[in-house]
């Protein structure tokens, strides 16, 4: 803290950027390594079931990423 500046509380009100009241963010899209380490399947069953059409998936350029929704829908119907 520098002299001569007051200190400021951390948060103007009583639901202000506290983490709590926010709701919990899930990504739109993962890539291949991060669905390998979030599923513990490997890559080689991932790309397996996204030519099965059991995982969606988005190519933007030559990244695919996968639909983390599909994701979980894959874990809810096994």
């Amino acid at each position: 803290m520098s002299a001569g500046r007051p200190h400021a509380p951390a948060s103007s009100g009583p639901h202000c950027g506290t983490a709590i009241d926010a709701p919990a963010l899930e990504p739109i899209c993962v890539r291949i390594a991060v669905a390998v380490k979030l599923t513990g399947i490997g890559r080689s069953t991932i790309y397996e079931l996204i030519a099965a059409g059991e995982i969606e998936t988005v190519k933007v350029g030559r990244s695919t990423f996968i639909r983390y929704d599909s994701l979980k829908r894959l874990f809810e119907k096994h």
